[in-house]
């Protein structure tokens, strides 16, 4: 993993710098909850990470499904196809509604 440029310059005496200016501005007793968070973001991110890379990796390892091919069928086109006579229904013609004379 890589580290950021400007973490590689920092020596002892800057570290406690910041330190010390941490525990100005959120004192003493904020402090271990303070870092207690970011801890606890910390680990969460992380995860985070690791769940994508595994997703990402399962993805790029896995096959695409293969298709199943249907057999292919031939007709002769010369041959006509007839369909036999009491297989095609009859239409049946609706009755028509009789009307009655009322006027108003």
């Amino acid at each position: 993993m890589q580290t950021l440029a400007f973490i590689q310059n920092l020596g002892t005496g800057e570290l406690v710098i910041i330190f010390l200016v941490i525990l100005i501005f959120f004192g003493a007793k904020r402090l271990p909850g303070l870092f207690g968070s970011f801890g606890k973001a910390l680990k969460e991110f992380k995860k985070a990470t690791r769940d994508i890379e595994d997703d990402i990796q399962t993805a790029i390892n896995t096959e695409p499904p293969r298709r199943v091919q249907t057999p292919t069928t031939s007709v002769n086109r010369e041959q006509t196809v007839q369909a036999e006579p009491e297989s095609i229904p009859t239409p049946v013609a609706p009755k028509p509604e009789s009307k009655s004379e009322e006027t108003v």
